[in-house]
């Protein structure tokens, strides 16, 4: 079935067009051109393609507002987060991560990267299922209308010689090899299902230890998937790699084989000379998740130095402390303004192209993120008469004042999902203060 939008304003790859018509034939574009509207739907405002959300760990969502009143660091913080991880099972984590995800589409989402870990039952005793988790996870993207890139992470140890212990125990598979034939099982069963990808991550350069990461680089490899890794997020994190390993995090993790165009390096907060010429000339991605950063003390990362090398940079939530991605994106401009005292390092469409085409090429779906025939049908309508938008016009009016509370509707793989600001599931407040309060 064919169907023709109408879009007042459109943001193609040559810029921002009045009077666009996109007709999308089931998931995927069929044709872009300039227009009268006739009898096709309208969409008032401005239409940028799908956001993707590369880095998401939605179990997190249930700490908004919980973890940010106190005082202390990442390592405290973690600490609330690992309460929350034992409170878990298939069924709350299904319809908690939907509601989450439900959440993200109001926000202009499409796609979501779900970095997950959350593998097992307490004590580490595996389910009936052992991808029980997993399943949930990806169940929950799609009935909340998202693709989903699974990120299944290995988690070996607690750090450089440090055995799991307590939730930790949740997250590991014995060492990499049961890692990998665990994710082998998850590859299989979503083989050729549309709009889910399996990827791998090495969760961070402590929780796996060098020799086990060419097992993780090599199921990347075999299934031409996304690879991605928490790095340098904290200056301890670096201290404790440099001393067991007389490297940096970024450093070893190129030496092992862990960099290169399909791989992510999240947060990247901490980085040398050194690491930003190793990311920039492989090509890895590079994934901030600011509001995460500043929430939990992280630091500024030198996004810009590391994007001029060649690293394309994608946007995450993270923790969610919010979500939004028009925030995300800005918070990397206003971040490097308070790091340098200067203003206007990135352009609106550098910004709006980390949160589209950059993130969605980094969870294995290149052909996302652009209004071009042949893509995937992903529109976002931002309204451009809010109080926050209003006597604004063009990108910078998105990137630069743009929030979630402006998308109006949202039509992900063909599929309309958000309605005038109303998401098909119906309240997804209600939703979220639900799948929450089991976890109470």
């Amino acid at each position: 079935m064919s169907l023709i939008y109408w879009c007042e304003q459109a943001w193609l790859p040559e810029g921002v067009a009045d009077g666009v018509l996109v007709e999308v034939e089931g998931a995927r574009i069929a044709g872009v051109t300039r227009g009268e509207p006739g009898g096709a739907r309208r969409l008032a405002g401005l239409t940028i393609p799908g956001l993707a959300n590369a880095h998401s760990h939605a179990f997190h969502r249930a700490l908004r507002a919980a973890t940010q009143k106190g005082r202390g660091d990442f390592w405290t913080w973690r600490d609330r987060m690992y309460e929350v991880a034992d409170r878990l099972d298939p069924d709350a984590y299904l319809r908690l991560a939907r509601a989450v995800y439900a959440e993200m589409a109001l926000a202009g989402v499409t796609c979501v990267g779900e970095f997950h870990y959350l593998h097992h039952g307490p004590g580490g005793t595996p389910y009936e299922d052992r991808n029980a988790m997993g399943h949930a996870l990806i169940t929950a993207a799609r009935e909340a209308g998202l693709r989903i890139a699974l990120i299944d992470a290995c988690y070996v140890s607690g750090g450089p010689g440090v055995a799991l212990a307590g939730t930790q125990l949740r997250f590991g598979d014995g060492d990499a090899g049961g890692w990998a034939a665990r994710a082998e099982e998850l590859a299989a069963a979503y083989g050729g299902v549309p709009g889910v990808r399996i990827g791998a991550a090495i969760h961070s350069v402590r929780a796996v230890p060098p020799e086990q990461m060419p097992v993780v680089v090599e199921f990347s490899h075999r299934h031409a998937a996304p690879l991605h890794a928490h790095v340098s997020e904290q200056r301890a994190e670096n201290a404790a790699c440099e001393a067991a390993y007389a490297a940096s995090p970024v450093r070893v993790l190129h030496e092992h084989g862990a960099l290169g165009p399909r791989s992510t390096a999240v947060h990247a907060t901490h980085l040398s000379e050194a690491d930003i010429e190793l990311l920039g000339s492989s090509r890895t991605h590079l994934c901030m998740c600011p509001t995460t950063e500043r929430e939990l003390a992280d630091g500024i990362g030198p996004a810009r130095e590391v994007f001029d090398r060649g690293s394309p940079m994608t946007l995450g939530s993270d923790s969610h402390a919010v979500i939004d991605l028009f925030e995300e994106a800005r918070a990397v401009e206003l971040n490097a303004r308070l790091a340098t005292e200067r203003r206007g390092h990135w352009s609106a469409a550098e910004l709006l192209g980390a949160a589209t085409a950059a993130g969605h090429t980094s969870l294995g779906f290149p052909d996302a993120g652009l209004l071009v025939p042949g893509a995937w049908a992903d529109l976002v309508t931002v309204r451009m008469d809010t109080v926050r938008t209003a006597g604004a016009s063009g990108l910078a009016a998105v990137a630069f004042a743009a929030t979630a509370a402006d998308v109006r509707t949202v039509i992900s793989g063909g599929r309309r999902i958000v309605d005038e600001g109303r998401h098909v599931l119906g309240d997804v407040g209600a939703l979220l203060a639900e799948a929450m309060e089991e976890l109470r």
